[in-house]
């Protein structure tokens, strides 16, 4: 510390991190519970302050990977939420991020470790402080995000039907799309690219798998659904 800005008072900051997934057709959110006063055990986001070290983004990377186990997350901020009696234990500014998953890829023993679960996108209940309204921005900046880039992909596995991706699509906006459509122009897309390899777990016939190829995108970022 400096001998600088003595005369202003101190404030906390903190990250939180709203982390969605994908599974059985729904968007998903993980909550957990406070493991400290005040709110202790009530349903909120999982996140920690900022430490001296380390900046903002640093900061959510360390979170997410505590959570998680997975490193090199995808996530975007989202902003800063800084009411002033947002938090009734200090003045505390929380920086939001989302981020995004695949189910499958999370370690269920981190699950129960931090006493975590997915919850629906319109499940969630009423959290600590103003962590309804951090999921809500960061859903609809989601919803507009996903028809511009490809982060749909962050949700699914690496090999993925059309229909899956299709599900992820409808899931985020909350409306359902044309079949025909979709297809269409899922298929005018030089980097969704299609493999040999068929899933046969939802009916007898099988259908294709498809891939994301990241170097042919940003060679061609053309993106839009």
């Amino acid at each position: 510390m400096t001998q600088f800005y003595n005369e202003y008072s101190k404030v906390l900051v903190s990250v939180d991190c709203i982390i969605f997934g994908f599974d059985e057709g729904e968007l998903r959110v993980l909550i957990g519970k406070r493991k400290m006063n005040p709110g202790l055990g009530q349903a909120s986001l999982y996140g920690g302050f900022v430490q001296n070290n380390e900046s903002v983004d640093d900061a959510a990377h360390r979170v997410l990977q505590e959570l998680t186990g997975i490193k090199n997350i995808y996530m975007r901020q989202v902003g800063a939420f800084g009411q002033v009696d947002r938090d009734p234990g200090e003045r505390v500014i929380s920086i939001v991020y989302y981020a995004l998953i695949n189910t499958k890829d999370y370690d269920s023993e981190l699950q129960l470790e931090h006493d975590v679960r997915w919850v629906n996108i319109n499940e969630i209940p009423q959290l600590y402080s103003d962590h309804n309204s951090m999921i809500a921005k960061a859903h609809k900046m989601m919803q507009n995000q996903i028809s511009r880039e490809p982060i749909s992909f962050q949700l699914l596995p690496s090999l993925f039907t059309l229909t899956q991706l299709q599900k992820v699509y409808e899931a985020v906006c909350g409306e359902e799309v044309d079949k025909r459509n979709f297809r269409k122009r899922i298929k005018e897309m030089d980097f969704i690219e299609k493999t040999e390899l068929i899933d046969k777990s939802s009916s007898k016939r099988g259908a294709s798998l498809y891939r994301f190829n990241k170097r042919i995108y940003k060679e061609d970022p053309n993106f839009k659904l």
